[in-house]
């Protein structure tokens, strides 16, 4: 399906079965003349071998980076089990990827070292990058559990540039979540990217909850396994049950979504999101969390009215969107489901010209989230 188009922006996405058909259409729709970067999202339903091979086929030549997903974001909001991307032209954008290797034994200097060598290479080429003309996009192997130690790193050289992303999914297999970059799909890695514009853009993250005035403090954690052990001193999954109002053997991912817990950092509520119940009584958690910490329960409002607001004000500062890339949870899209909103938010999303994909969870910055949408809104050129 292609999309509407500008002079450097094109999006398009196919639902073809066939990974050679589903590659064929979305080049067709993104092909132009001096790509700085393509991009795309791959449902994980596809043969990765066959995928990979038309992936080199019809974008040689052309810088491109993707990931699989956990559903995908394309030409009328979410979809699953096809291709979505867009691509940019060198008119209007200036990009320096970095593929990120063997994220397991990352080290603090090394993300630090990338970030610096992109902003330095961007340099070169005319401009300084500061936040006013440059953002970071980042997407991350979503079972490599290191996105906290990713940001962190990459984050410390950035100064005001904001960076998001996103992490990589599976359909909640949990099995393998893929990164393509360098003409090729990498486990146990990221790709980094720094994009220069003299577009107007704007990152963001939207969240539909608010705190409680329940309270509890993290008496035993493995952050690195990002398990929490203890609770207020009780074993952890006993002692959400109580706060939640349910017993533990009602704790589900519909619980856990409804009553995520949230984490203040420098004056804002970051969501953690909870994915599952251990035998031994403990909680594993999609973000890492480690002993000490006081964490706030917290309860939902309305998706569709606070997504709303997040557009109309990036309307109001950019003015009509080009683009909008969007990393948004796959936790958002189950309750979406579960609240039989999926329609509404699909509407709002493709009035935005959101192109992007459910993840196993969220960047903003120096911070890995969850139940959040993160992204960039890109303007048009102003007069």
């Amino acid at each position: 399906m292609l999309l509407k188009t500008s002079a450097s922006i094109r999006r398009a996405a196919s639902r073809a079965a066939n990974p050679g058909r589903a590659v064929a259409e979305l080049h067709e729709g993104l092909v132009q003349e001096h790509s700085s970067l393509a991009v795309f999202f791959a449902s994980p339903e596809y043969d990765t071998e066959a995928l990979a091979v038309a992936l080199r086929e019809r974008f040689q030549g052309i810088p491109l980076i993707g990931c699989t997903t956990a559903g995908e974001i394309g030409p009328a909001g979410y979809h699953t089990g096809g291709l979505t991307g867009f691509s940019m032209s060198s008119k209007d954008f200036m990009v320096q990827s970095s593929l990120i290797e063997n994220l397991k034994d990352l080290e603090m200097d090394q993300g630090k070292a990338l970030a610096l060598q992109a902003m330095t290479r961007l340099q070169t080429l005319g401009k300084r990058p500061d936040g006013s003309n440059t953002f970071g996009f980042l997407l991350v192997d979503g079972l490599s559990v290191r996105e906290e130690a990713l940001v962190s790193s990459l984050c410390k050289p950035l100064g005001d540039i904001q960076l998001f992303g996103g992490s990589a999914g599976d359909n909640l297999r949990f099995n393998e979540t893929l990164i393509w970059a360098d003409g090729g799909f990498h486990r146990n890695a990221a790709v980094f990217n720094l994009i220069q514009t003299d577009l107007p853009f704007e990152v963001f993250r939207t969240q539909h909850f608010v705190e409680s005035d329940q309270k509890m403090v993290v008496t035993d954690a493995d952050p690195l396994a990002r398990v929490v052990k203890e609770i207020n001193g009780e074993p952890a999954a006993r002692e959400y049950a109580r706060m939640v109002g349910v017993r533990v053997e009602e704790l589900t991912p519909l619980v856990f979504s409804a009553h995520p817990v949230v984490l203040r950092v420098g004056g804002e509520a970051f969501v953690r999101s909870i994915a599952k119940v251990n035998d031994d009584g403990s909680l594993s958690l999609l973000c890492a969390i480690e002993s000490g910490v006081v964490l706030t329960l917290a309860r939902g409002v309305d998706m569709v009215a606070g997504l709303r607001d997040t557009f109309q004000k990036l309307k109001a500062s950019l003015g009509p969107l080009q683009l909008t890339i969007g990393c948004d949870c796959i936790l958002r899209s189950l309750e979406c489901d579960t609240k039989e909103i999926r329609g509404q938010i699909s509407t709002i999303l493709e009035e935005n010209s959101v192109i992007g994909f459910a993840t196993y969870g969220e960047q903003i910055n120096a911070m890995h989230v969850n139940q959040t949408l993160t992204g960039v809104g890109i303007g048009q050129r102003r007069g």
